[in-house]
């Protein structure tokens, strides 16, 4: 069917055209990147209040059914599955290093290997010897806590809009926010690239895998395409005026309030470790009506237009909500004297047990996949 065009000068409905079509930055069906962000918090708090590695091993499933749902297309959706990997290769190499220092444990002995003994410049400790199971079971739990933790930061970066966050921001955070906002772009970014030039050898070799000698020439595109990606961004940034505008009395004003107040923290932290409680309430009350000014003058003092800002609803708010009732209800059974919180590698060693309160607190996670209203 021929297009019609507009005649010479006549306005052209953006708005109205804009609003019948998807748009890349508010995904169809996805909660706001601020509820993204609530729901990763409260899950990553829950990984440090509950790292028993059953409570974690529920929390990586819950944010792989989350990605599995609401991971947007494109390289956001692969950057999952190598943040969760790049967990668990940290994990192994925290098991081993942990396995070949840590002796002295009671429990059963798996190997001994040789041992030597460091000079004192580099510590002293002794490196090999008995490899004992408490101790790899208690590295390896805390490295899975890791694993969770990654879990959860990939399938936030898979789910919330990045652009969304820069809008989200405070005026007075802009410029740090953009700066954050490109950082976590970094995995996809990269892992797209990976694709990419997996694709390219590909072709040159008429589809087969070839992995003999093609280290290097794969890794030299992938730094090459990363490179001309940061020069272009860092070009665009500059012509655009990006931290082009000096400091305002109101952001030197901003200054000095935020210098002031975190100087009354560091005095609060003092007074805490010298027992003075007064002092301390009274040096941290400074310190945050200090902060909470800084940020009031620094955002009214600084411009800047956004197109379309997407509100959060009701329904992200009881996102919200739902999911801040996790921690807080780790919190509670933590105080009640749940024992199954934390698993430790004692002697004799025993599974790690599982209690329903712990499971139905955990459960608020899922909050997304309730039925509320979703903006469209």
């Amino acid at each position: 069917m021929p297009t019609r065009l507009a005649p010479a000068g006549a306005p052209v409905d953006e708005p109205r055209r804009a609003a019948t079509r998807p748009d890349e930055t508010h995904p169809t069906g996805s909660w706001h990147a601020l509820t993204w962000l609530a729901w990763a918090l409260a899950a990553a708090a829950t990984v440090q209040l509950a790292p028993s590695p059953v409570y974690v091993a529920v929390v990586i499933g819950v944010a792989a059914l989350m990605v599995e749902v609401y991971a947007r297309p494109g390289p956001l959706a692969r950057a999952f599955p190598t943040l969760v990997t790049v967990g668990v290769v940290f994990a192994l190499v925290r098991v081993l290093l942990t396995a070949a220092t840590t002796h002295g444990g009671a429990g059963p002995v798996i190997v001994t290997l040789p041992d030597a003994t460091l000079p004192e410049l580099l510590g002293g400790f002794t490196v090999g010897g008995t490899v004992e199971l408490a101790v790899v079971l208690r590295a390896a739990a805390e490295g899975f806590a890791i694993v969770g933790l990654m879990a959860v930061f990939g399938a936030f970066n898979t789910n919330a809009s990045h652009y969304e966050l820069v809008q989200a921001a405070p005026r007075a955070f802009y410029e740090v926010g953009l700066v954050v906002t490109v950082a976590l772009a970094f995995v996809p970014s990269t892992v797209a690239a990976v694709h990419a030039v997996r694709e390219a050898d590909r072709a040159r070799t008429g589809g087969r895998v070839v992995r003999r000698g093609r280290l290097v020439r794969l890794l030299v595109p992938i730094i090459e395409t990363g490179m001309e990606r940061a020069v272009s961004l860092a070009e665009s940034m500059d012509a655009r005026g990006f931290a082009r505008g000096g400091p305002a009395p109101r952001d030197r004003l901003a200054g000095w309030c935020g210098a002031a107040s975190l100087l009354a923290l560091v005095g609060a932290f003092v007074a805490l470790v010298g027992r003075n409680d007064p002092a301390a309430v009274a040096c941290s009350s400074l310190g945050v009506v200090g902060l909470v000014a800084a940020v009031a003058l620094a955002s009214v003092g600084t411009r800047r237009a956004r197109y379309r800002p997407r509100r959060l609803t009701r329904g992200d708010w009881l996102v919200i909500g739902i999911s801040g009732l996790t921690p807080a209800a780790i919190v509670l059974l933590d105080l009640a004297g749940d024992t199954s919180l934390r698993w430790t590698a004692s002697t004799p060693l025993a599974w790690p047990t599982f209690h329903l309160l712990p499971a139905l607190g955990l459960a608020c996670l899922l909050a997304p996949l309730l039925p509320l209203r979703r903006p469209r």
